[in-house]
């Protein structure tokens, strides 16, 4: 009947409460995805990131993930933490995780924003007690969890289908922003490191008028048609080799009264795919790196910097100096090179290679220093190249901070929804019609 709740135990929810596979994990394609703790950020999962395992048949079938499994992490400082499995591809799950599926009577993602709730927590939280060196609870401990939920199967899959409709909003705008980046990465790896646009024209493959995938035809006159020879190999005639230092400011000087208010990032905060970092806040200035829009941070020290922890700035009000972490770096192309050429070089895998090598100190707590960085060897290109990968970039990453923001919202009203539902203060009525 619906509008009647039930209180239970998550483990009366579940048809089966299982422990994963206990193997290493490859970062080389073979056999299935391997879904780790590590591998669940933020309650998502990103697949292309989870490494694989070699295993046999028999195990796969015994820990293969299916769409609708829902995932728990048992040990660390992630204990508590879950992901709904949607669409997987062929995966199976590592140890530390323990895979719920949900009775027939029960929707499975309903459980899973449950497993969100701060109810849920609460109980963690109880359960892990004052436990500081490696927190960990059991499967069995762990769904003992009191879970209140709508008796009527379709009252609960309203409500996960409305939580679930800003989620998969959240997560298409994730998908968009990761796929612009890529665009605009792929045309300043074709355009400055591969010199593909030469190449084209030098071989026949572009002709004046024609347009190429990322070659507009108005770009045929920007680009020389030969390469000559350098000290960093063949480039585009009339281009020229040049220590970054020569093009891009490392480290400039930024002004920041002392205790004034302004945005503050910390390293934690820094994103390791992506452009946009999260948690900006606001603090009195005391000491640290100062940036200003346009700025790339790239992290200078072990292991952030080998995670690929870099940002480019595009969040501060205009004429405001945010500042953060004093293991930053900060990169500021010089005109004619746009910002997005300095965060697009950072998170060049060559570049990132020459920072890594020039790293100095003792194992483990080992930094960049930034006159390392000034004399790395850059292709400089000609200016209206270079203003044209301004012009084409810029959008690309205008429009993902648009769809970030977007999706900060809608996480916010997710945030806000989400107890109430699950507690039955918002009631869903007719919730089969409401599914229609």
């Amino acid at each position: 009947m619906a509008g009647e709740w039930v209180n239970i135990t998550l483990a009366e929810a579940c048809s089966s409460i299982d422990y994963g596979l206990m193997a290493a994990a490859s970062d080389y394609v073979v056999g299935l995805k391997f879904l780790r703790i590590t591998d669940i950020v933020n309650g998502h999962i990103d697949w292309n990131a989870v490494p694989y395992v070699a295993i046999d048949e028999a195990t796969t079938r015994k820990y293969r993930l299916h769409d609708g499994d829902i995932v728990l992490a048992r040990t660390g400082a992630s204990t508590g933490v879950s992901a709904y499995v949607k669409n997987p591809p062929s995966a199976v799950f590592a140890s530390y995780l323990v895979r719920l599926k949900a009775k027939p009577e029960f929707d499975s993602r309903y459980i899973a924003y449950y497993l969100r709730s701060n109810d849920f927590w609460a109980f963690i939280h109880g359960v892990l007690g004052d436990k500081s060196a490696q927190p960990n609870a059991s499967a069995s401990t762990m769904t003992k969890a009191p879970l209140r939920a709508p008796k009527d199967r379709g009252e609960q899959r309203a409500i996960a289908h409305i939580l679930g409709t800003l989620d998969d909003k959240i997560e298409l705008n994730r998908r968009m922003n990761e796929t612009l980046e890529q665009m605009a990465r792929a045309i300043f790896k074709s355009w400055f490191m591969d010199f593909e646009p030469v190449r084209a024209k030098m071989e026949g493959r572009w002709k004046k008028g024609q347009s190429l995938p990322g070659l507009p035809a108005h770009l045929w006159d920007l680009f020389p048609d030969r390469l000559v020879d350098s000290e960093l190999g063949r480039i585009p005639e009339g281009w020229r080799v040049c220590a970054l230092g020569d093009v891009i400011d490392v480290n400039p000087s930024r002004s920041l009264p002392k205790g004034h208010i302004a945005p503050y990032l910390d390293m934690a905060n820094m994103p390791t795919n992506g452009h946009i970092p999260s948690g900006i806040v606001n603090r009195p200035f005391s000491s640290g790196t100062r940036f200003i829009n346009g700025d790339t941070l790239l992290a200078r020290i072990t292991p952030c910097l080998e995670k690929g922890k870099t940002a480019l700035v595009d969040f501060l009000k205009e004429g405001e100096v945010g500042w953060g972490s004093t293991e930053f770096i900060v990169l500021r192309p010089k005109p004619p090179l746009p910002a997005e050429f300095g965060y697009c070089l950072a998170r060049d895998p060559q570049f990132r290679e020459f920072a890594i090598q020039s790293m100095t100190g003792t194992s483990g707590r080992q930094r960049v220093p930034p006159e390392a960085l000034s004399h790395y060897k850059i292709v400089s290109p000609g200016e209206a190249v270079a203003k044209e990968f301004g012009k084409i970039a810029q959008p690309l990453f205008s429009r993902a901070s648009k769809s970030d923001k977007e999706s900060g919202t809608l996480a916010a009203l997710r945030d806000a929804l989400l107890p109430k539902l699950i507690r039955g203060e918002i009631r869903v009525r007719d919730a089969e019609r409401f599914l229609k």
